[in-house]
């Protein structure tokens, strides 16, 4: 099953408010979700957003694609960072003894 982080959209009209979900990427943009990670707020001032970063890390790691505007928000809160840091550290990890090992 191909799973997706996207926005579920909420709220009344005029007054959206965003919750962050973990679907099925064929299902229904306000189907059920497999997991709820977060929310988004743009109408308050500043935007609020709020994201489980354990449960969005280990979603990316299973291999969840997020959405455009789900990976911007990621970026903004540094979850992005931390998924990609820890791949690039255990290649860089791998590779500096070799470094040494040779010099």
């Amino acid at each position: 099953m191909a799973t997706k982080i996207r926005m579920r959209r909420m709220g009344a009209k005029k007054n959206p408010f965003y919750r962050l979900v973990v679907c099925d990427s064929a299902g229904r943009r306000d189907g059920k979700p497999i997991e709820e990670i977060g929310y988004y707020d743009p109408t308050r001032n500043p935007q609020q957003v709020k994201i489980d970063e354990t449960r969005a890390l280990h979603w990316l790691k299973e291999g969840a694609q997020p959405s455009d505007t789900v990976k911007s928000l990621f970026r903004q809160a540094g979850v992005m960072q931390k998924f990609r840091g820890k791949s690039d550290e255990k290649s860089s990890d791998e590779l500096l003894p070799e470094v040494s090992a040779s010099e």
